[in-house]
């Protein structure tokens, strides 16, 4: 089914590159092939390691390998996924040279008749756009989560109407290079983070800027209270300003959460203040909060193995997260660290792990872990702290349980990425999983 490119991005006949080839870049190739374009797939991967099948094809050029970045400026239009930094060398030179630089995510939100919820923050938008989804699911069947959970955005765009909702969880990969913004918008909160990505924290911030920025008069944007970087998006929002706060959510919604520490409460609240402007009645509020158990990788408990309880919390991959899943919890802790360089600093979270004082042991591994003891060392942990390299995440686990006594719990929670010994953080979380069932 073809449909109507209605903004000012033609696409049948032209030259058209896709730069990466991930969840986006399939969703790319199906919508533009079927509108007409000469897509051609770039990708630094090879086609093995890409693991394409005939289907995937859909009669695209393929360049793959270490070449993949070359001659872009033979492209008319570059749509790129979210890994791929908007300001490279070789993308801006190729926009200098007459391309129009374009992604998924943009050309979905011209594109999308439907109301859009969109959902950032440095951590819990996940939680916040899937919570807000399964709470408007109560009342609609026309509501829909795209994006980074939920279904890939341009397959969608077939199913949905005027009174359709989607909600989408935006990173600032996402967000850097949008002008049209959100119908309502919500920023749970917002920290360094990406700076293996991002020019430097100015450039991060800017680019969660974009999703207020772009609002008409009649657009919501739903800020957290506590946020130090409020009075930014304050100013940048175009329409109607809501603040939510965990300190003034109603007991009724408070009582139904089942999901462990306050970074949750904020999230829930931040729904709220979504839905009941959507007219969402009490009791589906309250119902999908009690119904929801939250998502896999983010604080998701495991299984109890003599009276040690295990925590996958994989997706906490810079200190934030972890200082939140620290602040979770009363029991005595093992708390697992470490992974590749994000350009964080550690020294935040070494001073949350010296003031709860429920943290006994630290298990370090990763490329990162030196960066990581001396920060514990100097903000004076006086816990044990085990050194685990690149061990198996079988022997990490054993490790973990031997050194946690009976009621404690194991809190897989790194505070870095995993590139160094997993493909990514949802495979890290997969292995921990398997290893604790294995014990």
């Amino acid at each position: 089914m073809e449909l109507k490119n209605k903004h000012s991005l033609p696409l049948r006949g032209k030259k058209v590159a896709i730069l990466g080839f991930g969840m986006e870049g399939r969703d790319l190739l199906s919508y533009l092939t079927i509108n007409g374009a000469n897509a051609t797939v770039l990708d630094k991967k090879t086609e093995e390691e890409l693991g394409l099948k005939g289907e995937d094809l859909q009669g695209a050029k393929f360049v793959t390998g270490e070449e993949y970045f070359k001659n872009l400026g033979q492209f008319e239009i570059i749509f790129r996924s979210p890994g791929v930094y908007r300001y490279l060398p070789e993308i801006v030179e190729a926009e200098e040279e007459g391309a129009q630089i374009s992604s998924a995510t943009k050309l979905f939100i011209e594109l999308c008749p439907a109301k859009i919820i969109g959902v950032t923050g440095t951590k819990g938008k996940g939680t916040t756009a899937s919570l807000i989804y399964e709470i408007l699911k109560k009342g609609s069947e026309d509501v829909y989560l795209a994006g980074n959970i939920g279904k890939p955005y341009l397959e969608l765009l077939k199913k949905l109407t005027s009174k359709s909702i989607v909600v989408m969880e935006l990173s600032s990969f996402q967000l850097i290079d949008i002008n049209q913004s959100p119908d309502i918008s919500v920023v749970v909160n917002v920290d360094q983070d990406h700076l293996d990505w991002h020019k430097d924290i100015s450039e991060y911030i800017d680019a969660k800027l974009n999703i207020v920025r772009f609002q008409s008069k009649e657009g919501l944007a739903v800020l957290s209270q506590h946020d130090k970087h409020l009075k930014e998006f304050e100013d940048a929002a175009g329409g109607e300003v809501v603040y939510f706060s965990k300190d003034r959510i109603d007991e009724k919604y408070k009582s139904a959460i089942s999901l462990p520490g306050s970074h949750n409460v904020e999230n829930v609240a931040a729904a709220v203040v979504v839905a009941k402007k959507l007219g969402v009645p009490e009791k589906d509020i309250v119902s999908a909060i009690k119904d929801f158990k939250g998502l896999e990788h983010r604080l998701e408990f495991v299984r109890k193995v003599e009276k040690v309880s295990f925590y996958n919390d994989s997706f906490a991959t810079g200190p934030r997260p972890t200082v939140a899943a620290i602040n979770s919890f009363d029991e005595n802790m093992t708390l697992i660290l470490g992974g590749s360089d994000k350009g964080h600093g550690f020294g935040e979270l070494a001073e949350a792990v010296v003031s709860n004082k429920n943290v006994n042991c630290i298990i370090l591994i990763g490329e990162i872990r030196k960066r990581i003891a001396e920060a514990l060392t100097k903000a004076g942990f006086q816990g044990s702290i085990i050194d685990k390299g690149q061990s198996t995440m079988d022997e990490i686990v054993e490790t973990s349980f031997k050194e946690t006594s009976e009621g404690g719990v194991v809190v897989l929670s790194p505070a870095a990425a995993s590139f160094d010994m997993f493909e990514n953080y949802k495979e890290r979380g997969v292995k921990f999983k398997e290893a604790v069932k294995n014990l």
